[in-house]
């Protein structure tokens, strides 16, 4: 059983449960948290935006052993595994864009400025629709796939850049998570705590779904080879 296999148990995740636990994610952040002193509710974007950076850190986490695997075996399920979650990868780093971007003109009233982490995001959001353009169109062609791996593996390699990109620049990103624990009240880091698990499970079941549409349609295409006249 490959990589693929053992991860496609997300497709078994009931959808309704994923919608419910999104919702849940959205009462505790929206009305369980308190306000924020100094943001207000605008600060409530926060359980999303963090949990969705999360995601895609996970996703491209998966991308990365993935395509070391595809490179030492070459196996096509690694390849898929790879290529499907650095989809998912990409809808959560928009949407960590997206949620950043409205939080920003909230607080800082802008829409986007070069801070070190909105720039190494920007980075890493164009790594990785690269990367899809180039597995997408690799139909079948070994040497296109193996070319995507490598940059998934590059892409891979940014995140530590964007994650510690605060710490290793001057930027305007707060810092609410630190070594020392959460500088939150309670009820901020349950629901900060719950969106993670409510959007790794969401991640989880979109991967599942996304592995069964690349085989099929991995499916498909040599069928129609096959039948080509």
């Amino acid at each position: 059983m490959d990589a693929a296999e053992r991860l496609s148990f997300g497709e078994r995740i009931p959808g309704w449960a994923v919608w419910a636990a999104i919702v849940l994610a959205m009462y505790l952040g929206f009305i369980y948290a308190p306000p924020e002193a100094t943001m207000g509710d605008a600060q409530r974007l926060m359980y999303f935006h963090v949990a969705a950076a999360w995601n895609a850190f996970l996703a491209f986490g998966v991308v990365l052993v993935a395509s070391v695997d595809y490179l030492r075996r070459a196996r096509p399920g690694a390849s898929r595994l790879a290529y499907a979650s650095a989809e998912v990868g990409v809808l959560f780093t928009t949407v960590t864009i997206v949620g950043g971007s409205v939080w920003a003109r909230a607080v800082w009233n802008v829409w986007w400025t070069w801070d070190p982490r909105l720039t190494t995001t920007a980075l890493l959001w164009f790594i990785f629709i690269g990367y899809l353009v180039i597995r997408g169109s690799a139909e079948g062609d070994a040497g296109r796939q193996r070319l995507a791996s490598v940059i998934g593996i590059i892409g891979a390699c940014v995140v530590p850049i964007v994650y510690f990109s605060d710490q290793w620049w001057v930027g305007m990103h707060p810092e609410l998570i630190t070594l020392k624990g959460f500088a939150m009240p309670p009820r901020m880091v349950v629901a900060l705590m719950y969106s993670f698990c409510a959007f790794t499970v969401f991640y989880l079941w979109l991967l599942g779904r996304r592995l069964r549409l690349v085989a099929l349609s991995e499916q498909v295409a040599a069928l129609r080879d096959r039948f080509r006249v």
